[in-house]
């Protein structure tokens, strides 16, 4: 009996064959192999096509046939985890009406400010837990500011992985959950908030039907079905954002457990069960995958844009002709330092731990004598992990304090100088798992179908395949001081 989880990235599109007895990996497919581009009209937008994620959706599971020994009539639920805040529309016939406004947009970031100020901040985090910021919620309403005429044409809202569960099912539905990233959700009241869509003026028939996260969002259609070799009426039972998701697959579903990510954007994600909030909103939080009325597990969430994305953008321009595991081992010939080049690897749109700040992606402390390759590479790494360090201490002043940090061993953890760094510049202990969203997503819907009967069951097997203890943190924290001033000076000119 298998599980088919489906992860709809930034970056790619990847599907996962999970063995359900075991836990363990059949197959896995990524489509496509290049990564997929980011439409940028006007600085600081972002934005998707969603027919290019269906597409590349069909492609990765039409490619699961060439694993000869898998029978693809034995997949019993499909799951699917999805790049969170994104904002999809769809008339009645279903069909989308603009590209989707992806997470990293930051075109509504003022609508957002606008509405917290009017609303009342203290009301927004109370309620919310959030600032309206730059979410979904808002860039809905940039729509309808800005383009009525799609505006007046939507029936439904959803998020990206609402999107892919439409095009297999047929079916529109939500959750607590995703409302919550949405930032639709009143936590205080149990209920979609009020205050939000009046101040918006935004219908709530544009909300889809709510439904448990972990349950029954639709059923396979027998077209989908005979057009990827699959069964028909397979139970979609499972759709979370990525980073809940990311959580769930490292099995970080208790209050004080933490997760990490680190791909086209980096993530520290933990959990409470708490309905806390950051007054400035530089952190977020949502309800987590666990989160009932009974039981409020919220998920914490520490978000960096540019963090794959950065060193991508270093691969590409510095050394296009290198692989990533060569750009790894070139960083490990630099020192701790990188000579003294720092990077700010913020060039990703605004920064919502930054105070929806944008500074830039910015490398600095060039010297044309000493500065080489590794340098830049490995200032590249250190970057991003003293962006993780700086936003760990926006969490830290919101009681989170975690002792072990867990993250899958993929993305930017591949790099055995970013995860020792990372280590080294937080001072907590890393777990490494072999998972990925797509599997997270594979076992999610095991647990929403009753294949498993607790997450307990589902995660029997899970096993860390490496720990990391802090070695060089006393020779990083004066190095990670000084990329600190660098950053506050920079913030302070912005103001």
């Amino acid at each position: 009996m298998y599980l088919l989880g489906i992860d709809i990235g930034t970056s790619s599109v990847k599907v996962s064959v999970v063995e359900a007895v075991n836990q363990k990996i059949i197959a896995s497919v990524t489509y496509p192999e290049s990564e997929t581009e980011i439409k940028s009209l006007k600085p600081g937008w972002a934005e998707q096509a969603p027919s290019s994620w269906w597409a590349y959706t069909q492609k990765a599971i039409l490619s699961l046939s060439d694993f000869k020994e898998i029978d693809a009539k034995a997949i019993k639920a499909i799951g699917i985890a999805y790049q969170m805040h994104g904002l999809v529309v769809v008339d009645k016939e279903q069909n989308v009406l603009r590209d989707s406004i992806i997470w990293c947009d930051s075109r509504a970031v003022n609508i957002g400010d606008e509405a917290f100020t009017t609303i009342g901040e203290q009301h927004c985090l109370e309620h919310l837990l959030n600032s309206p910021g730059n979410f979904t919620a808002s860039k809905l309403a940039w729509v309808k500011e800005n383009e009525p005429e799609v505006y007046e044409k939507i029936d439904k809202i959803l998020l990206p992985g609402d999107y892919i569960a439409m095009k297999l099912t047929g079916e529109i539905t939500t959750s607590i959950s995703a409302l919550s990233e949405g930032i639709f959700w009143d936590f205080k009241e149990n209920m979609i908030s009020k205050e939000l869509l009046n101040y918006y003026g935004i219908d709530e028939s544009l909300v889809a039907e709510q439904r448990p996260l972990f349950s029954v969002h639709g059923y396979l259609k027998e077209n989908i079905a005979n057009l990827l070799g699959l069964k028909a009426g397979i139970p979609v039972s499972y759709k979370a954002g990525d980073q809940p998701n990311n959580a769930l697959s490292l099995n970080v579903l208790k209050p004080g457990e933490v997760a990490a990510t680190a791909g086209t954007s980096g993530v520290i994600y933990g959990v409470s069960e708490d309905l806390t909030y950051d007054v400035q909103s530089r952190v977020n939080t949502f309800a987590h995958v666990t989160y009932s009325t009974e039981n409020p597990h919220t998920g914490v969430l520490l978000c960096i844009n540019g963090t794959g994305s950065m060193y991508r953008w270093a691969k590409n321009n510095f050394a296009p002709g290198l692989s990533y595991p060569q750009l790894n081992n070139l960083s490990a010939s630099a020192p701790i330092g990188s000579n003294g080049l720092r990077v700010l690897p913020f060039g990703n749109g605004a920064e919502r731990m930054l105070g929806n700040k944008y500074t830039g992606g910015q490398l600095i402390g060039i010297d044309l004598n000493i500065s080489s390759q590794a340098d830049i590479f490995r200032a590249v790494q250190e970057g991003i992990a003293f962006a993780f360090r700086y936003g760990l201490d926006v969490m830290r002043e919101n009681g989170m304090q975690p002792k072990i940090i867990r993250a899958g061993k993929a993305n930017l953890f591949l790099s055995d100088v970013f995860a020792q760094t990372f280590v080294d510049v937080t001072g907590i202990r890393l777990e490494l798992y072999e998972n990925d969203g797509s599997v997270g997503a594979a076992i999610g819907a095991g647990i929403g179908a009753g294949i498993f009967k607790s997450p307990e069951q589902a995660f029997s097997q899970h096993d860390a395949i490496e720990y990391l203890e802090p070695k060089n943190s006393q020779a990083y924290e004066a190095i990670y001081q000084d990329w600190k001033e660098i950053l506050t000076n920079q913030l302070n000119n912005l103001k």
